[in-house]
């Protein structure tokens, strides 16, 4: 038995196992049977620290913000307009650290409280620049559901970085829809460059924060 398995079993241990396999299995492969073979423990063992799959894919989601914050710091200097892109930027980066990684985030809820000090910092800024506390809310979750929606889809074509799902060759589209050319145009600009695409409606997002709350 390796020195890892002998550790004490505790819920950021197991999520660090369950975001390893996740690369391995991605979402729908990932089972408390199997993160319990991995740790080798009984599966019953990890009902003492997750009730169910999504109290584990809570954790998950709280270790990958952990990950994401760790030794970073915000920026005082910050517009709005740049804090919003580069939380956003930064996100998505997290996200494709993982097979599926958006998809575990998407709707969980943190079992920390490390989300706090961003969170308090960016909606003081919002607020400074001159809006209200609802509007700060609104503008923030704009960008950051955008951000969790876009890389859902890109991961839905591109697993991870250098993979690419069967059936998303442009080319191949482009033939089926000869006789549409504007869609078939568009295969290269939905099914590639997504780091083009992302800043491309990252900054429609963010311009259109400053247009609906009249922000400079």
């Amino acid at each position: 038995m390796s020195p890892e398995k002998r550790a004490p079993l505790d819920r950021r241990r197991v999520a660090d196992t369950a975001l390893r396999l996740l690369n391995e299995s991605g979402l729908e492969g990932l089972t408390l049977r199997a993160i319990a073979k991995e740790l080798d423990v009984k599966a019953p063992a990890l009902y003492w620290h997750f009730k169910d799959k999504q109290a584990l894919l809570d954790e998950m989601a709280t270790e990958m913000y952990r990950r994401t914050v760790a030794g970073s710091a915000l920026d005082p200097a910050d517009t709005w307009r740049e804090r919003l892109l580069t939380s956003s930027r930064g996100l998505r980066a997290a996200l494709l650290g993982y097979r599926d990684g958006a998809k575990v985030f998407s709707g969980s809820r943190f079992t920390g409280t490390e989300f706090a000090p961003a969170m308090e910092a960016n909606l003081r800024l919002l607020t400074g620049a001159g809006l209200t506390v609802a509007q700060a809310v609104h503008a923030g979750r704009t960008a950051h559901t955008y951000t969790v929606g876009f890389v859902i889809e890109e991961q839905g074509v591109r697993p991870l970085p250098g993979e690419r799902r069967e059936g998303y060759d442009i080319t191949e589209r482009a033939r089926r829809l000869a006789e549409y050319p504007l869609a078939a145009e568009a295969g290269g600009l939905l099914f590639d460059g997504y780091d083009e695409q992302f800043e491309e409606g990252l900054a429609i997002v963010v311009a259109g924060i400053g247009a609906r709350y009249g922000l400079a």
